[in-house]
């Protein structure tokens, strides 16, 4: 793939927040629930990878080291289906590692293309959560 993966600073914030409204599954109910603030807390706190090619930000993982879990995964509808989720993933776990985690957990639409991604990749499913979606977990 012709691309890299950086981490992110406060200048990708818009199109971070584009990404992540643009998406297909997983839609975001109330898109005030997570504010340009919160993304560039994450970029503060944890940090954020982006995946970047020929200068275009298309798609971006994170971790929320306070809880263990994956607090984003997304890639631009244009660009989907060319490993860039998968090539994201594993940095943002490693942030997991470092900060003690011995284990991850997230949150998925049931049904999505991204439980199937997260069953492909070895999380387990754990349950239910209050708002419906699949909860799982996979050991780092």
């Amino acid at each position: 793939m012709p691309g890299r993966i950086r981490r992110a600073g406060c200048d990708d914030v818009p199109v971070l927040m584009a990404i992540r409204s643009s998406v297909r599954e997983n839609v975001l109910s109330d898109p005030a629930k997570v504010p340009a603030s919160a993304v560039r807390d994450f970029i503060d706190r944890t940090g954020i990878w982006v995946w970047e090619e020929d200068g275009r930000v298309l798609g971006f993982s994170a971790v929320d080291t306070r809880d263990g879990s994956v607090w984003a995964l997304f890639v631009d509808p244009t660009a989907e289906g060319r490993g860039i989720g998968r090539a994201l993933l594993p940095p943002a776990l490693d942030d997991l590692r470092r900060a003690g985690w011995r284990e991850a957990r997230l949150t998925t639409q049931p049904g999505s293309r991204a439980e199937r991604f997260y069953r492909r990749d070895g999380w387990s499913a754990d349950g239910t959560a209050a708002d419906g979606d699949q909860v799982f977990h996979r050991t780092l």
